[in-house]
Parts: C-alpha cells; structure tokens; sequence
C-alpha cells in the first residue's frame, strides 16, 4: 500500500516497513547514527541507520554489478533471503566439515548470532536498493566463515575493512577507521602488520561478492568457493 504524506504527496511507502525521509532528515540520522555507533560499535541497530542514509552512491553500484553479472542478476530477481525460517538448520548440521553449510552453522553456533537479528531497511528510498543492503546485511556472517573472523571487535573490524574495500559504503569505512581505538596494542600491531593488509588485498582482488548465489552453495568448501570467488586463505 502507498501511504501519501504531505500536502504534496512528495513521499510514500515503496516497501513494508520503509519510512521516507527528505535529503535534510536523511543527513541528520546520518550524523546521530554515527556518533551513537562510535560511541557503541555494538549499537547494530544504529549501523544499520548509517548506512542507509550514507549509502546512496554506493548502493547503486553494487545493484550495477548484481545486473551485469548473470548469478548476480538472478539474486536480484528471485530476491532470496537468509533467516532461519528459510535455513534447513538440520540438512546444514549434517554436511561434512569444511563445506560453506556447516562452516556457516559451526560460526552462528561458536559466536551465538543468528541470521534473524538483521534489521530490515526503512530509510533506502527505492524497494531494488532496499533489497542490495538487506542482502548485503544477510551474507555478512558469511563474510565471517569465508575470511575466518570471528565477531570480536578484531574480527569485525577485519571483515569491515574487507567490506569496505567490496562495497564502498560509508559505513564499512567508517567502521573500519575508528573501530580499531577500541582496541589493545598488541592487537593493533597484529592488525596493521598482518591483518587489515591481507583483508584489503583480499577485498580488493575478489569478485562482488554479492554475486555468489550462496544458498546454492552450502554443499561447496569453503576453501574452493574463497579460491572462486579471490579471497586469499587468511593468515
């Protein structure tokens, strides 16, 4: 349903749950989300914020991607979804070590996460964008089994710097750059001289990989699909 706003109807629903916003509104969320997320990195809920009001540049490239590339493409038109309710947890348990399926349950199980705290979109004021950042969303703890982080602070700002350089959103960047204050000395030193190179090479060498149809994929290794799609085995 479209639900007009404003004496002009300059705005409406495009999705369930979107909330239009002005460019002004937009920047003003921009800027409170990102003090309360350096503030509190964890504050998924305000990461989440950020990068939907900073992601308009961004966004559309990835979406060009997914178009120009046929497994992307075709994600874009099936629009799958990574929840539990779609996940047969039992059929991923039973495959054998090292494929991407039990690799995938082995990280929620060891990190106690699942696929159904990401948030859906609200502030993406077109329903295709919408879908890019919830997809987005919903293959990053992939991005964690693939580049073998786990979702500490070190692990997650790894994974952002790889992000960072595969997306392009200002949100990865952002997390990248400031989340490691948090972090102790000898941390720092393991992730400037080892980690944070290895994931921008990786990052930078491998395909989209928004492009990689992964619900497809369970029965695949881990390290095969990495070698597919360019991530370096991690050090």
């Amino acid at each position: 349903e479209e639900e007009e706003e404003g004496e002009e109807g300059w705005c409406y629903q495009l999705y369930p749950g979107h909330i239009p916003t002005s460019p002004l509104q937009k920047a003003l969320l921009a800027v409170g989300s990102a003090v309360m997320a350096l503030r509190d990195p964890y504050r998924h809920d305000m990461v989440a914020v950020l990068g939907e009001t900073t992601g308009c540049l961004a966004l559309p490239s990835l979406r060009d991607k997914m178009k120009h590339h046929p497994e992307g493409y075709r994600i874009l038109q099936e629009r799958p979804r990574i929840r539990l309710s779609t996940l047969d947890m039992t059929k991923l348990q039973g495959l054998p070590a090292g494929t991407l399926g039990r690799e995938y349950v082995r990280f929620l199980e060891d990190n106690k996460v699942s696929p159904d705290t990401r948030m859906p979109p609200k502030f993406v004021d077109d329903e295709e964008l919408a879908y890019v950042i919830q997809r987005y969303r919903e293959v990053h703890d992939l991005m964690h089994t693939l580049l073998g982080m786990p979702t500490n602070m070190l692990g997650e700002v790894v994974v952002k710097w790889f992000e960072a350089v595969q997306t392009g959103l200002p949100m990865c960047v952002l997390g990248a750059v400031f989340g490691p204050v948090r972090l102790s000395t000898r941390k720092l030193q393991v992730l400037a001289t080892e980690l944070v190179p290895w994931a921008i090479r990786s990052g930078s060498n491998a395909s989209c990989v928004l492009n990689f149809y992964y619900e497809q994929r369970w029965e695949q290794s881990v390290e095969s699909l990495r070698e597919e799609i360019g991530i370096f085995p991690p050090p």
